[in-house]
């Protein structure tokens, strides 16, 4: 009976989207447009196609959806002066946790994280593993009945490993055998998440029949890998790889099956970047439509002294959530690992030639590590880290934007500035594509063409990251 139910629930969560429901009064306080028909006239562009900006453009929205691209203003429209302004599409974030983690916790941010990516530009999400499905189903049905203030979000079942991996908290779905696997991805199916998330020390065995059931069920399957090489888990049809290179083991000489090696990092170092292994793998990932998941902001952490100190970050974080973090801040500054040092270009390089030699890249935050990524304010800071890594301006907003659409199957709907889309629009305060840095001056973010101040909704959360 308890099943019959769960089931009826999530069929009922599943469909709030399609119920128009007024505002709850909590949110109606962060609104900052809410009219039938919207123009912005006179702003610059950066359309999430690849394109570069173009300057004295005019976007009329109505009832939610982009209605036109320099057609006439309606006489009834609440028009916004672009001049000196920027718009792009809002960020679609394939790696975006609603879990958080310093050094000392692991915490479920129910409150603050939806908030934040938000408040950042971040108009969809991808969690990529939770350690609580309920309460981001929960979270999923309160933004899409206006109850809850956030992103739309595509949810991801608990993370499934197996049983050689740490035992940590995140690693909450443990499968020992492909009946196990199949058991977890039929539950959470029915229980209505979207994706599913394998991660470093699952066997290929496991594996396989995580991909198996959840295709069958209509789901996707993405993973942090490790113990299986990226090539081998294209074989088995997964449809995603998180982080890179960070989590391929393909390059890694006689890797035993099933082991995630220890040693894996320090491997990356000595391999060639532009030799025919790793072009073996692009081409294995590209033939069958495998993208490839950035997460740099993450990443960064881990290099001696980096990412900049901003203000802004310690200012949401909670006291001791501030305390954590800068004292592991400190250590690792300290240490001065040449190891990481040395692997940073390496990261961003294996990222580029894969784009270049044609595969599907999109970003996400991951804020976990030992907490300097943040939600929203990480992707903003991977938005950065892609110009470093060589991409151009139009290049940096389609990856952040149009391509994680594509991953998702929602690029019909969002993920550029088009005519006939979602009018999920981020408004920023200077010229974007003179400075990176710019792209944290966010003004108003439009989701369904309804516009949200931002500075209102990160001066609600400081001091709380951590805590709520």
């Amino acid at each position: 009976m308890y099943r019959l139910l769960s089931a009826v629930v999530i069929c009922l969560l599943m469909t709030g989207a399609a119920v128009a429901q007024e505002w709850d009064e909590e949110i109606k306080e962060y609104i900052a447009v809410d009219a039938a028909v919207v123009a912005i006239e006179n702003v610059t562009i950066i359309d999430g196609t690849g394109a570069q900006a173009v300057a004295g453009q005019t976007v009329v929205m109505r009832d939610g959806i982009i209605e036109s691209i320099n057609g006439d203003i309606p006489d009834d429209a609440h028009q916004i002066d672009g001049t000196g302004k920027t718009l792009i599409p809002g960020i679609v974030g394939l790696h975006n946790h609603t879990v958080y983690s310093t050094t000392a916790r692991t915490v479920h941010l129910n409150l603050t994280a939806p908030k934040m990516y938000l408040a950042s530009g971040v108009t969809t999400i991808r969690t990529t593993g939770t350690m609580a499905p309920y309460a981001e189903l929960k979270l999923r049905h309160g933004v899409n009945t206006r109850r809850r203030l956030g992103p739309r979000m595509f949810v991801t079942g608990p993370y499934i490993n197996g049983p050689t991996g740490p035992k940590r908290a995140v690693s909450n779905a443990i499968v020992t055998t492909p009946e196990d696997a199949r058991r977890v991805v039929k539950y959470w199916s029915e229980e209505g998440v979207d994706w599913f998330k394998v991660y470093a020390h699952i066997s290929e065995a496991e594996l396989a029949a995580v991909i198996d059931e959840a295709h069958k069920h209509g789901k996707k399957v993405t993973g942090h890998l490790c113990s299986v090489p990226y090539r081998t888990a294209v074989a088995l049809g997964i449809d995603n790889v998180e982080h890179g290179l960070y989590g391929n083991s393909d390059h890694y000489p006689d890797k035993p099956k099933d082991v995630c090696p220890s040693d894996l990092y320090s491997k990356f170092a000595e391999f060639d970047m532009d030799g025919e292994d790793v072009q073996k793998t692009y081409r294995a990932l590209i033939d069958a439509g495998v993208a490839m998941t950035s997460t740099h902001a993450v990443n960064e952490m881990y290099v001696p002294n980096r990412p900049p100190l901003e203000q802004r970050v310690l200012d949401a974080m909670s006291a001791d959530v501030r305390t954590e973090y800068m004292r592991e801040r400190a250590r690792r500054a300290e240490l001065n690992e040449q190891l990481e040092i040395e692997l940073w270009p390496r990261w961003l390089e294996y990222e580029k030639n894969f784009v270049d030699a044609g595969g599907l890249l999109a970003a996400g935050v991951d804020p976990t590590g030992y907490g300097g990524a943040l939600p929203g304010y990480g992707d903003q800071r991977n938005y950065e880290l892609l110009h470093e890594a060589g991409f151009d301006t139009g290049e940096v907003v389609q990856i952040m934007s149009l391509n994680g659409a594509k991953i998702l199957e929602i690029d019909h709907e969002t993920g550029s500035i088009e005519a006939g889309k979602h009018a999920d629009l981020v408004l920023i305060g200077a010229d974007l594509a003179s400075d990176p840095a710019l792209i944290r001056k966010v003004e108003i973010v439009f989701r369904d063409g309804v516009g949200f101040d931002s500075a209102k909704i990160i001066e609600s959360i400081e001091g709380q990251v951590g805590v709520k």
